[in-house]
């Protein structure tokens, strides 16, 4: 049976050989959090992944350094990035989120560090079965592989934009019931300085009589 080989062929080539951190990181204001990853070996691929969920303008400042403090990458006001790059040297990359922008606004952070190792996996080859075979079935796995990651930065995506528009339906509410307390309360007062202006009024008048 072809089964247990084509099982075993799919498992080898969907299995990614990666060391990841998915995490979600609530930055107060004028704080900067920075997070390591460690490469082993030289070359080696990096995906780095990351959404501000909620929080003031939904920005952050973020900077990656590498081992000996090389500057990688950076940048500012950032609402989310999705980049990979190659690890030249083995050691230890520093990812840094800074939120010294914001005076008394707090930040929540989605993201995402993995260390990839590119190496292609060979499907095992069976006796009695083409080499075009295997090779064709090869490309196929790899294309699901593809379209997996594809599905995978998609659902990260929504994700992102369900955070964010919940958010501001939150703040929008927020503003409704602020506004609507607001304008009760000049009600009341306006109010207030009617009958007061009345009563003035009407005991002025008395005495005008008398």
């Amino acid at each position: 049976m072809q089964l247990p080989l084509l099982s075993c062929g799919l498992w080898a080539l969907l299995a990614v050989q990666a060391t990841a951190t998915a995490l979600t990181y609530k930055i107060n204001a004028n704080e900067e959090a920075c997070f390591y990853t460690a490469t082993t070996r030289n070359d080696e691929k990096i995906a780095f992944y990351f959404a501000v969920q909620s929080g003031g303008s939904f920005d952050i400042n973020y900077k990656v350094t590498g081992p000996n403090g090389r500057f990688v990458m950076e940048g500012e006001k950032e609402r989310q990035g999705d980049f990979v790059f190659t690890a030249r040297d083995a050691g230890d990359y520093k990812f840094c989120f800074n939120n010294e922008m914001s005076t008394y606004t707090e930040k929540f952070v989605d993201f995402e560090i993995s260390v990839e190792n590119e190496a292609r996996v060979s499907l095992p080859a069976k006796q009695g079965v083409a080499a075009e075979q295997t090779s064709t079935l090869e490309e196929t796995l790899f294309k699901i592989s593809g379209q997996m990651s594809t599905i995978t930065r998609n659902q990260k995506y929504f994700r992102t934009r369900e955070n964010r528009n919940f958010s501001t339906v939150r703040s929008t509410e927020k503003r409704i019931i602020n506004f609507s307390l607001i304008q009760i309360l000049l009600v009341i007062c306006m109010g207030a300085l009617q009958v007061f202006i009345v009563r003035f009024f009407f005991q002025g008048a008395r005495k005008g009589y008398v």
